[in-house]
């Protein structure tokens, strides 16, 4: 099984950036422990602040992978071009979220990503992008 995780903007400053909110492990180090509990599974990952480069990696990825796991970020509120990137390609994507947007400032309970999605992880921490690998691998099983 092939999966990519791709990480929008800020996301390269984890474990510095609201330590609060986003905990204080790198997303690097995280990733590393990713990839000893899921041994049986090819993961990537990819991380960019520029939008365009996000829809590029999705056309890249999106039918040739088995899943990918999205984290847009503050994109996800606003960019229906990663939205209608999502929709256009074949490959299921989970959408994940650090912290529950639910319970932040009004404009990030919107998605443009989720109507798009094979599903939607939020507020559990780094642990939401363990939960969506588990829901592609347990889908496999099946």
């Amino acid at each position: 099984m092939k999966l990519i995780i791709i990480n929008g903007p800020n996301l390269n400053l984890l474990g510095k950036r609201e330590t609060d909110i986003y905990g204080e492990l790198s997303f690097d180090d995280f990733f590393s422990e990713l990839q000893f509990k899921f041994k049986e599974v090819e993961l990537a990952h990819f991380q960019s602040n520029i939008e365009g480069e996000l829809i590029d990696k999705l056309q890249e990825v999106g039918y040739s992978y088995d899943g990918i796991i999205l984290n847009a970020a503050a994109y996800t509120h606003t960019s229906i071009g990663i939205g209608d990137a999502v929709k256009a390609i074949e490959t299921p994507v989970v959408e994940v979220h650090i912290s529950n947007t639910f319970q932040r400032e009004d404009y990030r309970h919107q998605s443009y990503i989720a109507q798009g999605a094979k599903g939607v992880i939020v507020g559990f921490g780094l642990q939401s992008y363990e939960l969506a690998i588990q829901s592609f691998v347990a889908q496999k099983k099946t």
